[in-house]
């Protein structure tokens, strides 16, 4: 299994850092990887003309690519449509915003949407798994290869991250971990945080990493703007938090991992 994916999250079209980003486009287009996984917040205030800058700019992606919406992603002001059809304008800009799915010969992705237009709760852009999401996971990841990396996205950390600079205060959170931990997903990807990061989980075997990317936009929380680079051999996992300090992109932090052992496959 040697495996190579691109992280990038929390790009808020209509409030995007251009230099960065312009960096982050040139590397996807210069760089082999099987796929890009987007973690949220494409766009800072759900306005359709971000969104046809969110389609102008992965039709510049040379690879396969995988989203999951975040908070921002919905109608910001749009109350009623917020209510009633909350990412109506993502799947119709970027696809379906519940259930995604990619499958390599060595790769299992599953996304999970953990946004919601509104909530019963005075800070409604925070995180919620409901028990229905968590409870499926499993039978979502039931047909993967046994020795598929397996991956599932979604915006908010379902834990929260230890040290970060903002919280997810995902409802329903920890139990979903516990699924994805016995599911025996290696990587819950996220965003939302604008700082990257990497923690296990504290379940079961401990090897369900928690993986955060930073931002492309200019709402920076200490960290500079950047992106993740994946790797996957054997029974070794590297996260490579790439950064953009004004010049140029430059290695910001690698995390190297063991992955639990892979059945039928090489590790």
């Amino acid at each position: 299994m040697r495996l190579r994916l691109l992280h990038m999250s929390d790009i808020h079209f209509g409030d995007e850092d251009d230099n960065a980003l312009a960096a982050a486009t040139e590397f996807a287009q210069a760089t082999l990887f099987d796929l890009m996984v987007l973690t949220g917040d494409l766009t800072q205030f759900g306005h359709r003309d971000e969104f046809t800058a969110t389609q102008r700019w992965l039709a510049q992606i040379p690879h396969p690519w995988l989203a999951t919406p975040g908070n921002h992603d919905t109608p910001w002001l749009g109350l009623a449509e917020r209510m009633t059809s909350p990412f109506g304008r993502y799947a119709d800009a970027v696809g379906p915003a519940e259930q995604s799915a990619f499958d390599g010969d060595c790769l299992a992705v599953r996304t999970l949407n953990s946004a919601r237009g509104w909530q019963f709760r005075l800070n409604w852009s925070k995180g919620k798994v409901s028990r229905d999401q968590a409870a499926g996971i499993a039978a979502r990841f039931a047909g993967a290869p046994p020795a598929a990396l397996r991956v599932l996205a979604c915006h908010h950390p379902l834990i929260e991250e230890i040290g970060g600079p903002m919280t997810g205060r995902v409802r329903g959170g920890h139990h979903a971990a516990k699924k994805a931990q016995a599911a025996n997903v290696d990587l819950v990807m996220n965003g939302h945080i604008h700082a990257p990061f990497v923690q296990a989980l504290s379940y079961g075997d401990g090897m369900t990493y928690s993986v955060g990317a930073g931002t492309l936009s200019q709402r920076q929380r200490g960290a500079p703007p950047g992106f993740n680079v994946i790797e996957a051999s054997g029974d070794e996992l590297s996260v490579t938090s790439m950064a953009w300090d004004g010049r140029k992109l430059v290695v910001d932090r690698v995390w190297v991992l063991p992955l639990r052992p892979r059945i039928g496959g090489e590790g």
